[in-house]
């Protein structure tokens, strides 16, 4: 570094600059970039064939990513950094970027990547560094560590060779299959029932299987990018209308609902008080609402802050309050983790859960953070199918078995981290991986 004849390229964390300063449709960009005749393979890695033609301003998020990837890992350089490479990406994807990173190890070159997905964060790296510090004012990173011991000082926020203490609180997640309860408790919950409906929009058709759910329950929904979740989503909330619903009198129930949509774009003029006192009065100004979503969210910190001016994450927070502030049967939130760092996303799971519990409400939720996932998880409905052909939407099961049909499907396995809990992915053909896969038990949960 002294000598200056190291090269390094970077692949920025924030997406949308790129339209800006790369003109020209994706085939044509990467055919410029390409120096290391690697072209082919990237492009068949990261499903890049199928936009080849389309202009570098037309590709959405995950597109826009998966393309910022493909450029870096196509540079002739010792150092490579990616910032946030998996946001964006569903599970499938995130696992087959971070393989191409980890392709880029040659005996002279060095990656360093920054990411707040702590299972993808397992999955790629060989050494971890923690940073901690007060955001906007100073920051302080660690030696490396080794790839648990490195998460789990994160997790407890205790440095064991500085012997210093960066947070307050420990974070833990003990993942365990809900236990059962007995028949009379269950008979208190309200139990609902969705029936199967289908719905095709353009080329796509996606059919949902009967299913029911009670109060006091989360469903996560696992699947790749394009398999009908949000649309899926849509139609719970009454935004789009099923082309078929088989029994139950061909009628969908209507719902009470209160939506967060994928997207976030605050253009509203308010301060965040303002907004609240017009959407949520009620909720926001009451003790418990504020002790168990608005505190733990930091709120009364932003309340005076312009909504049109919110970072992504202070943005995702504040929706979260909207959303779960707003008097409904069943919450629909889809992607809570985007643009939240490691530790925000642990907080809001909890924030989330334990809202669920106390108001007796359902929700179901679109997560493709692993861990999150795994936290807010009571049950699952797995979505199969070719993506954004044709597709089904299994009914909710049980934790332990819808994972397991979902990581099967991705050709992976997880084990749990004996002291924090926390789901962990095997690395491909560890003896872990292979003694998961011949026991047919993609998804662990030993107590």
């Amino acid at each position: 570094m002294l000598e200056d004849n190291l090269r390094a390229v970077i692949k920025p964390q924030y997406l949308e600059n790129i339209p800006k300063s790369v003109q020209g449709n994706v085939g044509q960009v990467l055919g410029q970039k390409d120096e290391r005749g690697m072209k082919a393979e990237l492009c068949v890695d990261l499903e890049l064939n199928q936009i080849m033609d389309r202009n570098v301003g037309d590709l959405s998020g995950g597109e826009l990513q998966r393309f910022a990837i493909a450029v870096v890992a196509m540079h002739n350089a010792e150092i490579y950094m990616l910032d946030e490479p998996s946001s964006y990406l569903d599970v499938k994807q995130r696992l087959k970027a971070s393989q191409v990173i980890r392709s880029l190890l040659r005996p002279n070159s060095y990656v360093i990547v920054v990411e707040h997905n702590l299972s993808v964060l397992d999955y790629l790296s060989d050494f971890i560094c923690c940073l901690y510090g007060k955001p906007g004012a100073y920051g302080v990173v660690t030696l490396p560590f080794s790839v648990r011991e490195g998460i789990n000082i994160f997790l407890a926020g205790f440095v064991p060779t500085e012997n210093l203490r960066f947070r307050e609180e420990s974070l833990t997640f003990k993942v365990a299959e809900t236990p059962q309860e007995s028949a009379e408790e269950i008979q208190s919950y309200a139990q609902y029932r969705c029936p199967t409906m289908s719905k095709t929009q353009g080329v796509f058709n996606l059919r949902m299987i009967e299913g029911e759910f009670t109060d006091s329950q989360i469903i996560v929904m696992l699947g790749e990018n394009g398999t009908g979740k949000a649309t899926f989503i849509r139609m719970l909330a009454g935004l789009l209308k099923p082309d078929v619903v088989e029994g139950s009198d061909g009628e969908v129930p209507e719902f009470n609902v209160s939506y967060k949509p994928q997207q976030i774009s605050p253009k509203s003029p308010l301060s965040v008080r303002e907004l609240f006192h017009k959407k949520i009065r009620d909720s926001y100004m009451h003790p418990q609402f504020v002790s168990d979503v608005m505190k733990p969210l930091q709120m009364e910190r932003l309340m005076d802050e312009k909504v049109s001016t919110l970072s992504g994450g202070e943005a995702q927070r504040v929706a979260l309050c909207l959303c779960l502030g707003k008097p409904a049967d069943i919450y629909l939130i889809d992607e809570p983790s985007a643009y939240l760092d490691s530790e925000q996303r642990i907080v809001a799971s909890k924030v989330i859960k334990r809202y669920i519990l106390h108001a007796k409400k359902t929700a179901f939720v679109v997560e493709h953070d692993f861990i999150m996932a795994t936290y807010l998880a009571d049950r699952v409905i797995v979505y199969e199918g070719k993506p954004a052909v044709d597709c089904t939407a299994n009914a909710p099961q049980s934790l332990l078995t819808g994972m397991n049909l979902f990581l099967s499907h991705l050709d992976t396995t997880f084990r749990r981290d004996p002291t924090k809990y926390r789901p962990r992915i095997n690395k491909l053909d560890s003896i872990k991986d292979r003694e998961q896969k011949a026991a047919g038990s993609f998804y662990y949960l030993e107590d």
